[in-house]
């Protein structure tokens, strides 16, 4: 027996509510990958590492209050709780690789597309793990066209977000970049689910795991605050608001202090070396 589907059990509440967790991960983590560019390679792994944590946090909080919109009527929906949350890993690390690429080899060329599709692909890879944590008295099946329409959409979001953090054109250009990101990423979710189709078995067994009220509490605290965290520390970084260094870093040399002005030679006019030349012809050593 198909099984009707609800993604929308609360109205519009968990769809924005999910829009605004994406917009704030991307947000946040887009700022780290600018900054990652403005600073020394040895602070360059720990900006970029926050901001894969930042994404992958956001993107994991908006799958599961999205989630928390979902039902079947047929059947009660739980949740396998380790594999819920080994989908947040694998946000993480694989949209780590993708932006660790960037931020070392640069929003560009092969380097933009390799990381943003490895990007793309964390962010699906986390929707569809998430999806296969779902323990419900039925069977999960798939559009395979849908299910490609969705990862392309990451893909693209991903690599179009990754190419505005690399423009480092300060702090509005990568609040809209984040605002589109956080549409796609949204988007994606949606039409994911819109692949979906649950075939409810005649049984009433019941589905082990806990349900979604459950994993709302540590969901919220445990992701967020990491994502208040981060936050903090872009709203008190000047540089990583402005999204540009202070001044144009100095080319160190040999003998050249960092910031030092180095003098130009100055050029005695072409009149003033005639007149020492006449001068000097008319001492006594020369009459």
């Amino acid at each position: 027996m198909q099984g009707t589907v609800d993604g929308f059990s609360y109205g519009l509440v968990t769809p924005l509510v999910a829009y605004l967790m994406a917009c704030l991960g991307a947000a946040l983590g887009l700022r780290c990958t600018t900054r990652s560019m403005l600073v020394a390679q040895s602070w360059r792994p720990g900006w970029l590492a926050l901001g894969s944590a930042a994404i992958g946090s956001g993107i994991w909080t908006m799958h599961f209050v999205a989630m928390i919109g979902f039902s079947v009527r047929q059947t009660p929906v739980h949740y396998d709780r380790p594999m819920t949350f080994a989908s947040l890993a694998v946000a993480i690390l694989m949209v780590g690789v993708g932006i660790f690429i960037v931020g070392y080899k640069g929003a560009r060329g092969t380097a933009l597309f390799t990381g943003g599709t490895l990007t793309g692909l964390g962010i699906a890879s986390m929707h569809y793990l998430g999806m296969a944590s779902m323990r419900l008295n039925g069977k999960l099946e798939y559009n395979t066209f849908t299910v490609a329409v969705s990862v392309v959409i990451a893909v693209v979001a991903a690599i179009s977000a990754l190419w505005a953090a690399g423009q480092v054109r300060g702090f509005l250009w990568s609040v809209g970049a984040s605002l589109v990101m956080g549409l796609a990423v949204t988007g994606m979710h949606y039409t994911g689910m819109a692949a979906l189709t649950v075939h409810v078995h005649g049984t009433a067994a019941t589905a082990d795991g806990v349900s979604p009220a459950s994993l709302l509490a540590p969901m919220m605290i445990g992701p967020l605050a990491f994502l208040l965290l981060a936050g903090v520390v872009v709203m008190f970084d000047p540089l990583m608001v402005m999204g540009r260094p202070a001044r144009t870093p100095v080319e160190h040399k040999a003998g050249v202090p960092a910031g030092a002005l180095v003098p130009h030679p100055r050029r005695v006019p072409v009149r003033a070396d005639r007149d020492l030349a006449h001068r000097r012809s008319r001492t006594p050593q020369n009459r």
